[in-house]
């Protein structure tokens, strides 16, 4: 028999500055009207990426002055802590639990590197027990709210009794480059903010909701959709195909096929839970699935709110559906790097 998993408490924390959508266009015109002739044709992206407000790790200013890899670490590491710490004491506060009673913290992160890893670097302020197994997680990009919640739950599952922490870290903006510019450059521009999640899973039943089951599907010869490039200045983000089209013609026969290797069928299912990269993707989405036009609504507002923060925005979404009251199962969905699909398959309690 499977051991059931419960997801037991699951909050969410925003960088410390906000930036309205407005703002961000004057000054990215400020900065590449002159240097990138195309500009202005792709300046409508930021009306039209569905997004009014985002949070960012640093106050505007910084980002429109030339910074290394060195500065971007740091600022990296400064917010990625802050950021660590906050969703998971409001997580585990959720729970009723503290850090001390943790066995085990899953860390996904893929906008900085930090060796020490989170978790570790948390280690005394969240009180975790020396004897605590880390496992931080790099490189799944916008999939790895859904992958970490999945890896999280496998594990839980694999050591009855035990709890379980996913922290899911992400400072995208931080990719914002003044050096180069391309197209995907400003796209992200336009696209990106700063956030995280975290979600304590246990064995047994109770809490927010109870994993069923978890699948992914990656797609071969995919791997230049999505990614980072990486020189001395940091990290450049590469979208060299469209994600919508793809979404919208891939997405559903792919779901079908990770559904029935749970003996479930996509009819089985109450509400897709989805990643929202930008509002064409959501829209991409509704149309693959079938799905009403405007049916991703809580979708709609975590991305008019946060923007993409990449992994965590997924986790905002399930935070959101759950305090309106989750439906008896639900998929929580979410595309990323490889060019993957992840899914987890949750029940309500």
């Amino acid at each position: 028999m499977t051991i059931p998993v419960a997801l037991l408490g699951l909050a969410t924390a925003a960088a410390p500055h906000t930036l309205r959508q407005a703002d961000a266009l004057a000054a990215a015109r400020g900065l590449f009207r002159d240097r990138f002739p195309g500009f202005e044709r792709m300046a409508p992206v930021f009306e039209t990426a569905g997004i009014r407000t985002r949070q960012t790790a640093m106050p505007l200013d910084w980002y429109l002055e030339p910074h290394d890899w060195t500065e971007r670490t740091a600022a990296y590491l400064d917010a990625a802590d802050a950021l660590f710490a906050a969703a998971a004491a409001a997580a585990l506060d959720e729970a009723g639990l503290t850090g001390a009673d943790i066995d085990l913290i899953v860390t996904v992160s893929s906008t900085g590197i930090a060796t020490p890893s989170l978790e570790a670097r948390a280690m005394t302020r969240i009180s975790f027990r020396p004897d605590a197994a880390r496992v931080p997680v790099f490189g799944l990009g916008c999939a790895g709210g859904a992958t970490g919640l999945a890896l999280a739950a496998r594990l839980a599952r694999a050591t009855p009794g035990s709890k379980v922490l996913l922290v899911v870290v992400e400072v995208c903006t931080l990719s914002f480059r003044t050096d180069k510019l391309t197209k995907a450059d400003i796209v992200a521009t336009a696209l990106f903010g700063d956030g995280a999640a975290a979600c304590v899973l246990g064995s047994g039943d109770g809490g927010v909701a109870r994993i069923e089951g978890a699948a992914e599907h990656t797609w071969p010869d995919t791997l230049d959709i999505m990614g980072w490039r990486v020189d001395p200045t940091g990290f450049g983000v590469i979208f060299d195909r469209a994600i919508p089209p793809f979404a919208r013609d891939n997405l559903r026969s792919a779901m079908e096929t990770m559904l029935a290797g749970q003996g479930l069928e996509f009819d089985d299912i109450d509400r897709v839970l989805c990643h929202p990269g930008g509002a064409k993707v959501i829209q991409a989405i509704e149309t693959a699935l079938s799905l009403a036009q405007g049916a991703l609504d809580h979708e709609r507002v975590v991305l008019a709110d946060h923007g993409n923060m990449s992994a965590p925005t997924v986790l905002h979404v399930l935070d959101r559906a759950r305090r309106a009251g989750l439906p008896p199962r639900s998929v929580l969905a979410a595309l990323g790097p490889g060019f993957t699909v992840s899914t987890v398959t949750l029940a309500a309690p």
